[in-house]
C-alpha cells in the first residue's frame, strides 16, 4: 500500500509539476522578500509614533513586542501591514469597505484588516485547491493549463469575501426595511407617552430586539451615542449609516428640519409614521398587482399544457378505438 501512494505521489509530481512548484516557490520568495521591508519598516515608525505620544504625555514608554503578544497579534500586524500597503492609493475605498463593514454588523476597528486578511487567504486558498483539484483530474495538463485554473481560482478567492459581506449587507437592509415601520409607530406611542429620545429608544430596542436583533442593536448603539452627549440629529444621522436604508436617511432629515424649525416632533413623528405605513401599503399592492404578469409564464409552460393533454387524450383515445 505504501508503494502505491508513493507511485500515486510520483505521478503527480512530474517534471512539470515540479517546474511550477519552484517557479510558484520563487514567486512567494520575491513577494515575501518585497514585503517584509515595507512591514518593518511601518512597524518601526509606529514604534516611533508611539514612543513620542507617550513620551509627550508623561507616560511610560513601553516598546511594541509582537512576540509578546502572541500569534493573533502577529498576524494583525502582518495583514494589517498588507491593507496599509493595498489602501495606499486610494483612502475613499477603504472608508467605503469600513462602512459597508459596519452596515454588515462587524464594528470591531480591526474587520478592514481581517477582511483583507480574509480576501488574501481566499486567494491563495482557491487557487492552491484549483492546483490540487488540476493535478488530479488531469495529471498530464501542462504548465499552462495549471497556471490558467490557478488564476481562475486565485480570482475567485480573492471575490468572494465581497460576495459574501454583500449577501449579508441585502439580507440585514432587508430586516432594517421590514422593522423601520414599526419603530416608527412605537416612536410615536413614546412620544405621546412623553418619554425622551432616548429612553423612547432605548425601550423600542428591548420591544423588538426579538423579531429585529440587528435594527435593536443599532438602536441601542444609538441610545448610548445620545447618553454619551451627542446631539439627536448625528446619532440619527449615524444610525441612518449603519442600516443603510432610505427611510433611516429620511428620518435622519426630518428631524433635522424640526430642530431647524422649531416644529413639533411627536407632529413630525406621526406624520412620517403615517407615511411610512402608505408606502409599506402602496409596496404590498405592487406586489400584488405584479402577481397575475409573473403567473403567466409558469402557467403556460406547466399548467397549460397538461390541461390540454388532459383534455385531448380522451378524444384521441375514442378515435382510435373507432377506427380499430
Amino acid at each position: 500500500m505504501i508503494d502505491d501512494i508513493l507511485a500515486a505521489i510520483a505521478d503527480i509530481f512530474d517534471s512539470d509539476s515540479t517546474l511550477m512548484f519552484v517557479v510558484a516557490l520563487a514567486l512567494g520568495a520575491s513577494a515575501i522578500g518585497l514585503i517584509v521591508p515595507h512591514l518593518l519598516k511601518s512597524r518601526l515608525a509606529v514604534q516611533r509614533r508611539m514612543a513620542a505620544d507617550a513620551k509627550d504625555g508623561d507616560a511610560p514608554v513601553k516598546a511594541a513586542n509582537p512576540a509578546a503578544g502572541g500569534a493573533r497579534e502577529r498576524l494583525e500586524s502582518f495583514v494589517g501591514g498588507l491593507a496599509e500597503t493595498a489602501g495606499q492609493g486610494d483612502q475613499s475605498q477603504t472608508r467605503v469597505l469600513r462602512t459597508k463593514l459596519i452596515q454588515a454588523g462587524y464594528y470591531d476597528k480591526r474587520a478592514v484588516v481581517w477582511f483583507f486578511g480574509m480576501r488574501l487567504a481566499g486567494a491563495l486558498l482557491f487557487a492552491a485547491v484549483a492546483t490540487l483539484a488540476t493535478l488530479a483530474v488531469a495529471p498530464e495538463s501542462g504548465w499552462t493549463e495549471i497556471s490558467i485554473f490557478a488564476l481562475v481560482g486565485l480570482g475567485l478567492g480573492f471575490v468572494a469575501p465581497s460576495i459574501v459581506l454583500d449577501r449579508r449587507i441585502d439580507k440585514l437592509k432587508q430586516e432594517h426595511s421590514g422593522g423601520f415601520p414599526d419603530f416608527m409607530d412605537l416612536m410615536v406611542v413614546c412620544a405621546q407617552a412623553g418619554l425622551s429620545m432616548e429612553a423612547a429608544i432605548n425601550r423600542i430596542a428591548r420591544e423588538i430586539g426579538v423579531a429585529f436583533p440587528s435594527l435593536a442593536r443599532n438602536l441601542e448603539f444609538t441610545a448610548r451615542e445620545i447618553r454619551s452627549g451627542k446631539p439627536l440629529a448625528k446619532a440619527i444621522e449615524s444610525l441612518a449609516v449603519r442600516l443603510g436604508i432610505a427611510e433611516a436617511s429620511s428620518f435622519s432629515t426630518l428631524l433635522q428640519q424640526s430642530e431647524e424649525l422649531g416644529s413639533s416632533l411627536t407632529q413630525s413623528l406621526r406624520t412620517y409614521s403615517d407615511d411610512m405605513r402608505n408606502k409599506r401599503l402602496m409596496k404590498a399592492e405592487e406586489k400584488a398587482y405584479a402577481l397575475p404578469a409573473k403567473l403567466v409564464v409558469p402557467l403556460t409552460l406547466f399548467v397549460f399544457p397538461v390541461l390540454l393533454v388532459v383534455l385531448m387524450l380522451p378524444v384521441v383515445v375514442s378515435f382510435s378505438s373507432a377506427n380499430l
